[in-house]
């Protein structure tokens, strides 16, 4: 498969939420795209519903219409005044939301907003909403790729990515050569052990991601306090690294897995290390390891 580009600086955003205050966090969901594009980014991540917060939509205490009245369309006032950076900086910034489809709609998703330069590409609606989510939120049922000079970028939010590897690997053998997790995994603080607990789960499920696709995946937490929630960090850039073996290895290109400090981390990356084995085309065989069409009958 053919790329315009490969060479692409990618920025992830460790993001302590505004619990409630929408205005707020679009300012700071804009100054850190600002701040990102001035470093050199292409693209920035934000985490999973950094617009109002995810302990608002999932607090039982608060009734589903006045929930409703906290969402937008991709045409709303959110999704313009981000238009706005990325159009004035020539980015793409990618960062949750809930959405609804129409105005007078009283049904609303866990989305991840995708802006171009060019203005809003669309969304992508969660698959698999976790828990409580699935009091409030509907399922969205579509992946979700747009398209760039360095091919089609891939989304999945939190839960998709963690347990539904197959979305990841649908987006790759779709061509994409970067994932991108918004993501909002808590740290149980109350808990002895909290930190090894939230390290074994959100580290291990990314790492494998790669190793396994040998693909690039970017992920942006939500950290430190979202009302009565505890957010663990660990926004990072991922992806293959260069061996003289023929397994894949994984390295850190950007943040940190135990990083809980809200701040930017930036990388430029190399997409042609995306090597996306398990879907290209082997030389020996003239096929592709992945074999969908034969899955679908299992």
């Amino acid at each position: 498969m053919e790329y315009e580009k490969d060479i692409i600086t990618v920025a992830v955003v460790n993001f302590q939420v505004a619990s409630k205050e929408k205005e707020k966090n679009v300012r700071r969901i804009i100054g850190f795209a600002e701040a990102a594009a001035k470093r050199g980014a292409d693209l920035v991540l934000l985490p999973e519903l950094c617009v109002m917060g995810y302990d608002y939509y999932i607090d039982n205490n608060i009734y589903k219409a006045e929930k409703i009245k906290t969402t937008e369309t991709l045409d709303g006032e959110i999704c313009r005044a981000i238009s706005e950076v990325a159009k004035k900086y020539g980015i793409y910034v990618v960062f949750g939301m809930a959405e609804k489809k129409a105005e007078d709609s009283e049904e609303i998703y866990n989305s991840a907003i995708a802006i171009g330069p060019d203005g809003v590409l669309g969304s992508y609606q969660k698959i698999h909403p976790f828990e409580e989510e699935n009091l409030w939120f509907e399922k969205g049922d579509t992946p979700f790729m747009f398209d760039t000079p360095w091919g089609p970028i891939s989304i999945g939010i939190c839960y998709d990515t963690y347990q539904f590897p197959e979305l990841m690997r649908h987006y790759v053998a779709k061509g994409s050569r970067l994932y991108l997790n918004p993501t909002a995994v808590v740290e149980e603080i109350d808990k002895t052990g909290s930190r090894e607990a939230f390290l074994n789960y959100y580290a291990p499920t990314l790492e494998y991601g790669v190793l396994c696709n040998t693909i690039f995946i970017a992920s942006a937490n939500l950290t430190a306090y979202d009302g009565s929630i505890y957010f663990g960090g660990g926004s990072a850039i991922i992806g293959p690294k260069l061996t003289p073996f023929f397994e894949t290895d994984v390295t850190y290109y950007a943040g940190d897995k135990n990083n809980v400090q809200e701040g930017l981390y930036l990388a430029t990356l190399d997409l042609t290390l995306a090597k996306r084995r398990l879907c290209n085309t082997k030389t020996c065989t003239g096929t592709a390891d992945y074999r969908p069409d034969l899955y679908k009958h299992f």
